[in-house]
């Protein structure tokens, strides 16, 4: 028995529908590896800004712009970490405050140097950042809660110490180094933040830890099996975002002249932390059978 096909279902049989095609674009462009969708919206504001303003294309505003992006720039590298490693930081800010205090303090009281201010500064961060990390991993409280906690009891530290009073920078070499520095016409905060890229990328994509992040991230029982110590790569994350924070505090310091404990309020909802935390929490854990369970357990308990 002959079928007949009528023209309209033969055409539509030939060539796939239009919407269906454009659908599989937009999935492309908003839901790829790639945020394509991202780099178009930044260069339709770039044809925008510079038509609204002749000044926009201008080296000055770049470098503008640089400088005053420089402290969010440096302390999201290091949220990168720990964001990879499926946990949150939201004490960033607060850990900035801190640090500043305690470079400004450290040169007041232990010796007018730089060296002394930068060390004091970025080893608070760090110091911040194992307590979030040992807690997290150790006491197996979630870091949205620990983190939270250690906002508030930064914040509160740096105001105590000082008696919310700020702490006048008038070494000139700090401030020189951090802030207000140059090296061939760009502005000491962008070369750091260059260096903090350029160190995160290395450690991120061409090193043994950032495999480790990764997988820590990705699947924490496959990690476990493959032998990588999960709590102590979660945990140099938390560390290292400390670190990065620390010197983001001794930019800001360098900038102002001077720390105080009430700077950068908010940061955290700025880096849009609440959302990706929220992500994290809803990614779905690998099932295991009874017997993986035991061996995970015996495995915990071995480490």
């Amino acid at each position: 028995m002959n079928e007949s096909v009528s023209p309209l279902t033969a055409e539509r049989q030939a060539s796939p529908p239009q919407k269906s095609r454009m659908r599989r674009i937009a999935q492309a462009l908003l839901q790829g590896d790639r945020p394509y969708a991202l780099y178009a919206a930044f260069a339709i504001l770039l044809v925008v800004f510079s038509f609204a303003s002749p000044w926009f294309l201008s080296i000055d505003n770049f470098l503008n712009i640089g400088r005053q992006t420089a402290l969010v720039s440096i302390i999201a590298i290091g949220m990168t970490f720990v964001i990879i490693a499926r946990q949150i930081d939201l004490s960033v800010g607060s850990t900035l405050a801190l640090s500043g205090m305690s470079a400004a303090l450290a040169m007041a009281y232990v010796g007018n140097n730089w060296v002394i201010g930068a060390i004091a500064g970025i080893g608070t961060g760090a110091i911040v950042g194992a307590i979030n990390g040992i807690v997290t991993t150790r006491v197996n409280i979630p870091s949205f809660l620990v983190t939270l906690g250690t906002l508030s009891a930064a914040r509160g530290l740096a105001l105590m110490v000082t008696t919310t009073k700020p702490v006048i920078i008038d070494n000139d070499s700090f401030i020189s180094i951090f802030g207000e520095g140059d090296i061939f016409g760009v502005p000491v905060p962008i070369i750091w933040t260059l260096l903090a890229v350029i160190a995160g990328i290395l450690l991120l994509h061409y090193s043994v830890f950032g495999r480790q992040i990764y997988a820590a991230g990705g699947n924490p029982t496959a990690a476990l099996y493959s032998g990588i110590n999960t709590r102590r790569v979660t945990t140099l994350a938390f560390i290292l975002t400390g670190m990065l924070a620390g010197l983001a505090a001794l930019v800001l310091s360098a900038r102002s002249h001077a720390a105080r404990p009430d700077v950068v309020q908010g940061m955290e909802a700025g880096c849009d932390c609440l959302r990706h935390a929220r992500r994290l929490q809803s990614v779905r854990r690998p099932r295991l059978r009874a017997g993986d369970a035991a061996r995970q357990s015996d495995h915990r308990h071995a480490q």
